[in-house]
């Protein structure tokens, strides 16, 4: 790249179970950060679903925001999705997590009749048709099945997760740990991470690897 790639990070909260996960979301940043990219963090200003005692797994009766817990992972430099405009950006980036599939989504619950968070949907419609290259892991790759179909992702191997994406119109490759899977047409790459079970130096390749994709897809 002859420039510095301007990214958007798309946050769901914080923590696996109800938000960001956080090695994807952390992993995904170092990689733009060791490319020479620049990365800039949203959320929607939102309620969560739901919250989860990370310990226990269960329930609780707390509520949370989506904005204000991503802002943990982004050490406070955070913005509001509301306010992204895809002039300012190259590329747009979604770690996994299930807040991705409760948060910005509504698929945790609905499956393929999920319905999307409003200002995601607008923000990778936007980058789609300015024909900029969209990154999504783990789980959040049903968000763009959804609103590109039929474009072609990944979610590893989890057959119930692939059905439901086929479902949506989309088309869904089977991959293993690290392995990315590039839509030149609609320049989206997806890659499994956490999909599978996997170790943090896989999520490390995933992440990688899926950042390596989209920068290399900048301005061709």
């Amino acid at each position: 790249m002859s420039r510095q790639a301007k990214v958007a990070v798309v946050l769901s909260g914080c923590g696996v179970y109800d938000g960001s996960e956080i090695h994807e979301a952390v992993l995904t940043l170092l990689a733009l950060d060791r490319a020479g990219a620049r990365a800039r963090c949203f959320a929607p200003d939102i309620a969560q679903r739901h919250v989860i005692d990370h310990r226990t797994g269960k329930e609780t009766k707390e509520s949370r925001n989506v904005l204000v817990e991503a802002a943990r992972i982004a050490r406070g430099q955070i913005e509001d999705l509301k306010t992204f405009d895809a002039k300012e950006f190259d590329a747009i980036l979604f770690p996994g997590g299930f807040g991705a599939a409760k948060n910005l989504s509504s698929f945790a619950f609905d499956g393929a009749n999920c319905q999307i968070d409003p200002d995601v949907a607008r923000a990778v419609k936007a980058m789609h048709a300015a024909k900029k290259p969209i990154g999504a892991l783990c789980i959040a790759p049903t968000l763009i099945a959804k609103l590109l179909a039929p474009v072609e992702v990944t979610i590893g191997s989890d057959a119930g997760t692939a059905k439901a994406i086929e479902s949506m119109g989309a088309h869904h490759t089977k991959t293993a740990h690290g392995d990315v899977v590039v839509d030149r047409a609609n320049r989206v790459a997806t890659s499994p991470c956490y999909m599978l079970d996997a170790t943090i130096s896989q999520i490390a390749d995933g992440a990688q690897n899926t950042v390596t994709a989209v920068l290399e897809m900048v301005g061709t």
